[in-house]
């Protein structure tokens, strides 16, 4: 490639991923708005839907390494085509289905398999082999808030469509917005190292070395927190908000203000894991969130303190990202950077899983969401905490030969 045209294929690369990954996380992060028509309308409970969610994360979580080892042998580019497919045969699955068994099995096994694909760990792990590493922590920052975008725009137009046209009908067109990630995904076309580098570690010396590592651990069981508090957030917050006496507007809005922020945040964080120490940041990051939900607790529940909240804790919101991926290919390498974060998403989803399940189960036992904002608030400090011995090499460190 010549030094003219590589700007441009650079700009176009990250053009696709970020609308890609707008498109992926927009939609996934919609879901919850759905809760309460589609429960009312079919006589489901809360936790009924939330379950079938939450399976939707867990096995995201499980998929994830399997997807990225795909990636990492073939390319980024025909796992999220394949995903793409998969997400619009689930979500139109998800319209059609009478009972929770079937929205179980689409809106929780098959889309969990389809956000794996089509998801943010298997687009940012090919930006970063794509990139150079002076370019890697921006291009993580840009294809996170690219993410947000996809929040902050296609959730308000879902709450937007399920006001008009009914969930069932929304459900429908969302489907066929999947199918826009299709040609997004062209652009991938990440490749292997060169064989003289891939010959130095195998993908099964890198499990091995990440297992027994302590950091890959720290850095696993922080990503839990942030999986718990994103899908408790995204998921009820629209209900914990109307369980105020606010309007439904005001949840649906809270949820796309923090895609808004984040884009922000994700990009701060970008720069940030550039220049400043990642372990830091996420400690930061962590300790944040926990006095911010803390202080929103103890605050009245208005329209304003409510979208004040939505905007601060957008800048949290997966400003996580950047510096977790930094440290994994800084520990590890980026041969395997797309299976071994993925191993470490997976702790994401569990956590995911976890803050989704246990919103709608608290809610269901005790009739409010109180109990689980306390669990949230000391996760968040768990998280600041565990990240502290992290270790964060220099990038010359972070590959290893084979002895």
């Amino acid at each position: 490639m010549s030094a003219r045209s590589m700007p441009a294929a650079v700009g176009v690369l990250l053009v696709c991923a970020i609308l890609a990954a707008a498109l992926a996380t927009g939609l996934r992060q919609s879901f919850g708005l759905f809760l309460a028509p589609m429960t009312t309308d079919h006589g489901w409970s809360a936790s009924g839907f939330a379950f079938a969610i939450a399976v939707s994360v867990l096995l995201n979580g499980l998929f994830q390494p399997f997807c990225g080892q795909i990636a990492d042998r073939m390319g980024g580019r025909v796992v999220v085509m394949g995903g793409a497919v998969l997400y619009a045969i689930g979500i139109v699955g998800m319209a059609l289905s009478e009972g929770l068994a079937a929205f179980t099995f689409f809106g929780g096994v098959l889309m969990g398999v389809a956000v794996s694909a089509a998801g943010m760990p298997v687009i940012i792990a090919s930006l970063t082999r794509l990139l150079p590493d002076s370019q890697r922590g921006r291009a993580v920052g840009l294809g996170t808030a690219g993410s947000s975008f996809g929040q902050f725009l296609v959730v308000p137009l879902a709450g937007l469509g399920i006001a008009g046209l009914g969930w069932q009908a929304t459900l429908l067109v969302l489907a066929g917005v999947a199918l826009l990630m299709i040609p997004l995904a062209i652009p991938l076309a990440d490749r292997p190292a060169p064989k003289a580098l891939a010959t130095e570690e195998t993908a099964r010396e890198a499990l091995a070395r990440a297992f027994r590592t302590p950091t890959f651990w720290y850095l696993f069981f922080g990503f839990f927190v942030c999986g718990l508090h994103v899908s408790f957030l995204s998921i009820h917050l629209p209900g914990f908000v109307h369980s105020c006496g606010l309007p439904v507007a005001v949840g649906a809005g809270a949820i796309g203000l923090i895609g808004l922020f984040n884009i922000a945040g994700s990009l701060g964080a970008g720069e940030l894991a550039q220049r400043w120490r990642r372990r830091e940041l996420l400690v930061l990051i962590y300790a944040a969130r926990g006095v911010l939900m803390a202080v929103f607790m103890a605050l009245p529940k208005t329209s304003g303190t409510v979208l004040v909240f939505a905007a601060l804790m957008g800048i949290l919101w997966l400003s996580t990202v950047p510096p977790t991926v930094a440290l994994v290919a800084r520990n590890f390498g980026t041969r395997w950077l797309a299976t071994l974060f993925g191993l470490v998403y997976l702790g994401h989803q569990i956590g995911g899983f976890a803050g989704a399940w246990l919103g709608g189960l608290i809610l269901d036992r005790t009739g409010s969401y109180d109990l689980m904002w306390t669990i949230g608030i000391l996760a968040s400090a768990f998280a600041a905490v565990i990240n502290l011995p992290v270790k964060d090499p220099e990038p010359a460190l972070a590959q290893p030969a084979r002895a």
